[in-house]
């Protein structure tokens, strides 16, 4: 056995557990051989009191030992030899009262020597055996000279060979539990270390960490995942696809699972960009208990996908590591718009003045020209200069940050005159429809900037509709802390993670048509009248009570004004 200032406080536990263990059975062989003394009488002559005592003296010990080695845990080996001397005294005691080796409880003498193998150093085990073993050769010489021959010397040798046998096994079976529990304390503890340090770094990393199944269920995740999908800090167990805001999560997911596998057999690496707009449901809509966090802010994330190998196919594991790019994306968008800002005059002066001049001449051309084929080439160049016109306009726009009206706007009737205008203008008759109240509370908005937003929303949403009737809705309600919410949705196919991570971008389009500055101007106008505009994903309710989620963009005005 190691020495005791060498032993790990739960390898100290197990000992004094083992010497609690010898104390009860201490007490139960005393009560065993009192009981066997009142049931066996035997004619001791003159050695029967003395057995009776002795008995009862080691129950007094054993109840003795046991009471200090509860309250006294001090001095391991001082309770151990104490009471293993004890325990031989008392035994060869009985040993000699009963008649010696005839009696025999000689077997008694198993129960202190393991003890010793099991407590004590081998050394100390080897001595108790050895004093043993003398008392048995000992006592049986004495017998011998004594006249009595009954009991030969090769049985106290064989008797002291088997304790020695006894001691030395026990003992490195104990020495080698003892380094097994040893080995198995340092690796739980430096599992507990680390399992610590994982636990710091998950919780303090800036990035988010997700840990999902297969089907997309979320197991577990650090507080800055909470912080970027705005959950509540006690979610518990649910789905992505449970949650509307987070249906570009899942389709990201989703699409990462469906990519063929490499050469080596795993899921190639890909990053993707995805905007989490945390928002309110609406009342009667689906609401997981897990939305209850953080719902005022837009997050644009950038998602990496990787799988945990684990033998067991069953509890296959993925893990999503989120970064938030929104202030780096911010701070580029703001280097974009310093060098369009040192853009703009330049293309004011040297741009504007020739376009206009091109397309005057283009117009004198087509009064002369009757060729088809000439008109076609001209229309042609009108059209690309109209373009290019267009393209300056907006870019002006932006530099324009023209103060909004501060009069109150009621949404009903300016939303009713606007979409009839909108439809008679691109020869539309039921596309469009305004579902349930749009609101006759006032809002902050200026009438001409709410015309602008609303009629590029409307001019993506023709591109994509069916053209069916009602394929257009817009539809108001109240959202987070009494703002009001204007929803633009269309039956159209909706809009790609991909795309949505660059939507609101300056010159990004999908489209041959368009500029890419509607969007990003139409937000600008938004953010002018303390307005945000967004594309969000919530649920609908379909046919059969179920839920699916769908896109559309959401104006969130300011707070309502004060009447």
């Amino acid at each position: 056995m190691r020495r005791w200032s060498e032993l790990s406080p739960d390898s100290r536990e197990t000992f004094w557990r083992s010497l609690h263990a010898m104390n009860g059975t201490r007490i139960v062989i005393a009560v065993v051989l009192l009981l066997y003394l009142v049931f066996d009488r035997q004619d001791y002559t003159t050695g029967y009191f003395l057995y009776a005592e002795t008995c009862v003296f080691y129950l007094a010990m054993s109840c003795v030992f046991a009471v200090l080695a509860v309250y006294v845990r001090k001095r391991f080996l001082v309770h151990v030899v104490v009471q293993i001397a004890v325990d031989i005294a008392v035994i060869s005691t009985l040993y000699l009262t009963a008649g010696g080796a005839r009696s025999g409880l000689v077997i008694l003498y198993l129960f202190p020597l393991g003890g010793a193998a099991i407590l004590a150093p081998l050394i100390l085990s080897l001595f108790s055996a050895s004093l043993v073993a003398l008392f048995l050769l000992a006592e049986t010489i004495y017998q011998v000279f004594m006249g009595d021959r009954s009991t030969p010397l090769t049985q106290a040798g064989l008797y002291g060979a088997v304790f020695f046998a006894l001691v030395l096994v026990v003992s490195r079976l104990a020495a080698k539990l003892i380094g097994q529990e040893e080995l198995a304390a340092r690796r739980g503890l430096d599992l507990s270390v680390q399992q610590a340090i994982n636990q710091l770094i998950i919780a303090d990393v800036e990035d988010g960490i997700l840990v999902v199944g297969g089907a997309g269920e979320v197991f577990t995740c650090n507080p800055a995942a909470l912080f970027m999908l705005g959950l509540s800090g006690g979610t518990s167990q649910f789905k992505l696809t449970d949650i509307g805001a987070l249906e570009p999560v899942a389709h990201a997911f989703s699409s990462w699972l469906a990519q063929p596998l490499g050469d080596d057999g795993k899921l190639p690496q890909r990053a993707a960009f995805v905007t989490v707009k945390p928002h309110h449901p609406t009342p009667g809509k689906y609401q997981h208990s897990a939305w209850t966090g953080r719902r005022d802010l837009s997050a644009h994330l950038k998602l990496r996908f990787t799988r945990v190998d684990t033998a067991d196919t069953g509890a296959m594991r993925f893990v999503i590591f989120m970064q938030d790019v929104t202030a780096i994306e911010n701070q580029a968008q703001e280097l974009k718009l310093a060098s369009m800002g040192r853009l703009t005059a330049s293309i004011a002066h040297e741009v504007r003045n020739p376009l206009s001049a091109i397309g005057h001449a283009t117009a004198l051309l087509a009064e002369d020209l009757s060729d088809k084929a000439h008109v076609r080439l001209l229309k042609i160049v009108g059209d690309n200069v109209a373009r290019v016109n267009r393209m300056v306009e907006d870019i002006l726009q932006l530099s324009r940050k023209v103060q909004p009206n501060g009069e109150p706007l009621y949404l009903g009737s300016f939303l009713e005159e606007l979409t009839t205008e909108f439809q008679e203008t691109h020869g539309m008759r039921d596309d469009i429809v305004l579902v349930g109240n749009t609101g006759t509370a006032p809002v902050r908005f200026d009438q001409l900037h709410l015309r602008e937003v609303l009629v590029n929303l409307l001019t993506n949403a023709i591109r994509y509709a069916s053209g069916a009737p009602a394929s257009i809705r817009i539809y108001a309600l109240t959202g987070v802390a009494g703002r009001m919410e204007l929803h633009v949705q269309d039956d159209g196919p909706g809009i790609t993670p991909d795309v949505r991570a660059h939507l609101f971008e300056p010159f990004y389009t999908t489209s041959n048509k368009g500029t890419g500055l509607g969007l990003y101007l139409a937000r600008e106008l938004c953010l002018n009248n303390d307005a945000t505009l967004d594309y969000e994903y919530r649920f609908d309710a379909v046919d059969g009570g179920a839920h699916k989620a769908s896109g559309r963009f959401v104006i969130t005005f300011a707070q309502p004004v004060a009447l």
